[in-house]
Order: structure tokens, then C-alpha cells, then sequence
């Protein structure tokens, strides 16, 4: 567990996972053991969404790769790779091929392990400034490597009636809740605001769109998508991807306070 302090903002990291981020003593993010969900944070990679109707395989040039809901990122471990008092740093590394056990395996799937067919490196940084926090995520890799990338944090709630600022649009949480496990879509939008008492703004660069997820009334799930993949049946969700750069690719996150 480590910390990065600044300004009275506090934020709190458990092996890469972001489990806290705290300004003036208000809470942001959902915590773990609270009703809604187990984490606090995840990336959803090289895919995002379920596959189950696909017998767990998904298409590549390479060949058919075996994943199971939201990709084999999450199975992996992070690694500490660099550390101030206010940024951080992590990465994964996978080679190509090998097999990653599936924790959902046997009661959520029938695949034990899970397999890509391209090396990766995916590194996962955190910048707490004036502006806010920042996370930036890095992917290199084989130049034309497909993929779908996800970032899926959940927010804490406090009042019984917050809302979603997407543009011109107010989005409730009955109209999320309503939706279930396909989440809501925000597509083509780079900026929305959860107003909850007090305002966080989530700004992106390189995603493109949100899905917005939860199914209690304590915690809301407001998710940078490069992809929706509700919109493909799920043997089509390859016609989601996008190809891997030679440079590699970033993205980034960032959460704002709008008091």
C-alpha cells in the first residue's frame, strides 16, 4: 500500500490498484467490502466484454485467443517500477502464448486458462497534481497488435440523488440501474462530471466514449471505453479492435474536483 499527499489531496494504491482518493477529507472511490462490487479499480484489456456467447474465443490475425469477460490483463500482477512523493508507476508483461489461470474459472467459466497470442507491456502510471490526479496507461507491443482498452473505476456515492453531466445530457442513477449489466452508453464524449454534492470531473485522452455500470444505489462505475461492445454480438467483437502503433499507444484519465 503507498501514498501520494499534495494539497490535502490523498491518494491510496494497493498494488496498482487505485483503492483511494481523498481531497479535504471526502472520499471518491468505492471501497472495498462495500456493497457493489469487489474492487476498486481494474482495466479491462486486450478485450472488453463478455465472451461466454463466443465459447470464450475471440479472433485475431494471429489466430483465435481464449478470454474470458473483459480480457486476461486483470489476471496478471503489477509490478512497482517507479515511486515519488506525488506519481507512480507499474507494469504488467505478458509473452505470447502463455497461459494465464482464470479466476473465474469453474464457477463463472469453463476456461481454467486464458491466452493471447502477442507479447505486451502495459504500464500503468498515476501523477497527482494542481489539476488533479492523473493515470496514463502505455501499451507496447507488436506493431499491429489488436486490441480493446478499458478503464473501470468505481466511485463512492453520498446523497441519494446523483447525477451523470455528459454535455447537454443529465444522465440519473435509476436510468443506469435500469440498464443492468450491459452498462449505458456515452459515446463519442471525452468529459463527463459526476455531481454527487460535490462534483468530480473524469476528462480522457484516447478512449473516445464511457459506459456507465453499477447495480447498487452506493457506488457507480463511470468507465473510459475505446470500444462498446454491446453493440456486436459477441462472436463479431473482434470488429471492435483497434491496431497497436510501432511507438505503442497512451491514454489517460483524469479526475478532477469541481467543488
Amino acid at each position: 500500500m503507498l501514498n501520494l499527499i499534495q494539497n490535502g489531496k490523498r491518494v491510496t494504491i494497493d498494488a496498482g490498484e487505485l483503492v483511494g482518493f481523498n481531497v479535504d477529507g471526502h472520499e471518491y472511490i468505492h471501497q472495498k467490502g462495500s456493497p457493489g462490487w469487489r474492487n476498486s479499480d481494474t482495466e479491462m484489456f486486450p478485450i472488453i466484454g463478455p465472451t461466454q456467447e463466443a465459447n470464450f474465443r475471440v479472433e485475431t490475425v494471429k489466430g483465435v485467443a481464449v478470454q474470458d469477460q473483459h480480457g486476461l490483463l486483470r489476471e496478471l500482477n503489477y509490478k512497482l517500477i517507479q515511486q515519488t512523493e506525488n506519481s507512480a508507476s507499474f507494469m504488467k508483461q505478458y509473452v505470447t502464448g502463455t497461459k494465464v489461470k482464470n479466476s473465474k474459472f469453474p464457477d463463472k467459466s469453463t476456461e481454467e486458462y486464458l491466452s493471447w497470442p502477442y507479447s505486451f507491456e502495459f504500464l500503468k502510471s498515476y501523477n497527482l497534481n494542481e489539476r488533479g490526479l492523473t493515470i496514463q496507461f502505455e501499451i507496447k507491443g507488436e506493431e499491429g497488435m489488436p486490441f480493446m482498452l478499458g478503464y473501470h473505476p468505481a466511485f463512492k456515492l453520498h446523497t441519494a440523488n446523483p447525477v451523470v453531466i455528459t454535455g447537454e445530457k443529465t444522465v440519473s442513477l435509476d436510468q443506469i440501474l435500469e440498464v443492468g449489466n450491459r452498462a449505458l452508453p456515452v459515446l463519442d464524449c471525452d468529459s463527463l462530471t459526476l455531481s454527487d454534492g460535490k462534483k468530480l470531473k473524469i476528462t480522457t485522452e484516447g478512449f473516445g466514449h464511457f459506459m456507465l455500470w453499477t447495480e447498487v444505489s452506493n457506488m457507480v462505475c463511470l468507465e473510459p471505453i475505446s470500444f462498446y461492445p454491446y453493440n456486436v454480438q459477441q462472436p463479431q467483437l473482434h470488429t471492435g479492435f483497434q491496431k497497436l502503433k510501432k511507438s505503442g499507444e497512451v491514454f489517460r484519465v483524469t479526475l478532477e474536483v469541481n467543488n
